[in-house]
């Protein structure tokens, strides 16, 4: 017995014929059914269609085409504004916002504009499919996922044919704004995108604050070097003079850092690099052509230039071609020269971009 005084396994009936009715107990023994199940579940149908207010009134209808054209129009102007707004408004200013204190009214008017757009387009829809588009109620069978192919076709049939119910026709109203809530919210989400990107770079990735006459001196110290200074076998760190000039130093001394060695010019093997060299000294960039790391190893026996971030290596003789390693080609050259005190100086800038390749260089 349990607890309640009915025997284990033993069915409950909670009263009425209905199948389901009935509950079995499960915590004691097998139980078997009766097998009984109903042929077919009643269908519950459908309740009464009610009328809209739009489909038995043109007056009614023209007032919900105009709702649907004010939803589309606050969506248009939020974008409009959202725009302005972007190009207009400082990003740095603080003010007082009510319901918000102290903040930035750049973000508060994009993020408002931005959400009545997408609100506007959204209920505009809703509105419009509520009060305008058909109001049919259809039941159709249930059957398997994929459609035949003529049901298929028929659905497309009708999709077209159809079309016309929505009234878009009819409405030119809504139509017109209807494009504009659709076309102008979009812009809402790219601009942020495409704006962020911060202006194109034009041709500050292929120059350098190189330029002729600027003395060679020393990183870090900053003073300049003379052509007897640079012996055989030696290797120096070395910035232009204009450096102390720049306004962005860090990313001018990025792409301007530059190695200068002398070697014996019986074993320089490009007729270029001894022209723009002077008795021996060449100047290469530092700023390896694989991806931008570095190049700061100098092996004084076999004149090599290796980067140690990836291995590449080059050599110095051969005009700095690449011998080993990933990087694509060699380190360009500086041409340089000496002044009327003895100071090594820069003939030109480079004459290709330095560092690694990227998608508009040339």
């Amino acid at each position: 017995m349990s607890d309640n005084g009915t025997p284990h396994g033993e069915v409950v009936s909670h009263g009425g014929d209905d199948f389901g009715s009935d509950a079995v107990r499960l915590d004691q023994g097998h139980i078997e059914g009766s097998g009984g199940l109903p042929a077919r579940f009643e269908n519950p149908g459908l309740p009464p269609h009610v009328a809209r207010m739009s489909d038995l009134s043109e007056k009614a209808a023209k007032r919900a085409e105009k709702q649907v054209a004010t939803l589309f129009g606050i969506a248009s102007l939020a974008t409009i504004v959202f725009i302005i707004a972007y190009f207009t408004v400082d990003p740095e200013m603080t003010a007082f916002v009510p319901g918000i204190g102290e903040a930035n009214p750049y973000n508060v008017i994009l993020g408002v504009c931005l959400g009545l757009a997408l609100l506007g387009c959204g209920m505009g829809a809703v509105h419009w499919a509520k009060t305008l588009m058909p109001d049919t109620e259809m039941v159709e069978e249930r059957h398997p996922q994929r459609a035949s192919d003529a049901d298929r076709q028929r659905a497309v049939d009708n999709f077209l044919q159809e079309g016309g119910k929505s009234q878009i026709g009819r409405r030119p109203l809504i139509k017109f704004s209807l494009a504009g809530a659709l076309a102008l919210p979009p812009l809402a989400l790219v601009l942020p995108l495409v704006g962020g990107l911060g202006p194109l770079p034009k041709d500050n990735l292929s120059k350098t604050i190189w330029k002729k006459g600027d003395r060679l001196v020393r990183d870090p110290e900053l003073t300049p070097i003379k052509a007897d200074q640079v012996t055989i076998g030696s290797v120096y760190h070395v910035l232009p003079a204009n450096i102390k000039e720049s306004h962005e130093v860090l990313e001018d001394k990025a792409k301007a850092a530059v190695l200068l060695m002398r070697l014996d010019p019986s074993i320089i093997k490009s007729k270029k690099e001894i022209d723009w060299g002077y008795d021996g000294i060449v100047a290469y960039s530092k700023i390896c052509t694989h991806v931008g790391c570095p190049v700061g190893l100098y092996e004084q026996q076999t004149h090599h230039l290796l980067c140690p971030c990836h291995q590449s290596t080059f050599d110095v003789t051969e005009d700095c071609k690449v011998i080993f390693g990933p990087a694509k080609r060699p380190l360009p050259q500086l041409p340089i020269e000496v002044d009327s005190e003895g100071y090594l100086v820069a003939r030109s800038g480079f004459h290709e971009a330095v560092g690694p390749s990227f998608w508009e260089r040339g």
